[in-house]
């Protein structure tokens, strides 16, 4: 992946990786990465808001928590895997092989 420093706080990137759609967010000095697919209408969460810790899905309003992909609101009701981030010489590298169990990083 490329720099952390590249990352604007509070916005959805999306990036590829392993043929993966996975969506970078960093808020709070921390970067979190989940599945860029909504699990509720299968579109991109990249195009949601950010905020308190969540990513609002654009088309239906249903928000996952950065941490552990799961669902704060309706009408979603199945969390999207979340990957494990780790930072490296300000560099951001994300683990899609495994998902993390409801987003434990």
């Amino acid at each position: 992946m490329g720099p952390v420093a590249e990352i604007a706080d509070d916005t959805p990137v999306v990036v590829e990786i392993e043929d993966v759609p996975v969506v970078l967010v960093k808020t709070g000095g921390e970067v979190y990465a989940m599945n860029d697919i909504c699990s509720h209408a299968e579109v991109s969460l990249s195009e949601g808001e950010v905020y308190n810790g969540t990513l609002e899905c654009w088309l239906h309003g249903s928000c996952f928590d950065l941490r552990t992909g799961k669902p704060t609101n309706p009408p979603a009701t199945r969390a999207v895997p979340t990957y494990r981030v780790k930072i490296e010489d300000g560099r951001v590298l994300v683990n899609v092989a495994e998902p993390s169990e409801y987003g434990e990083s």
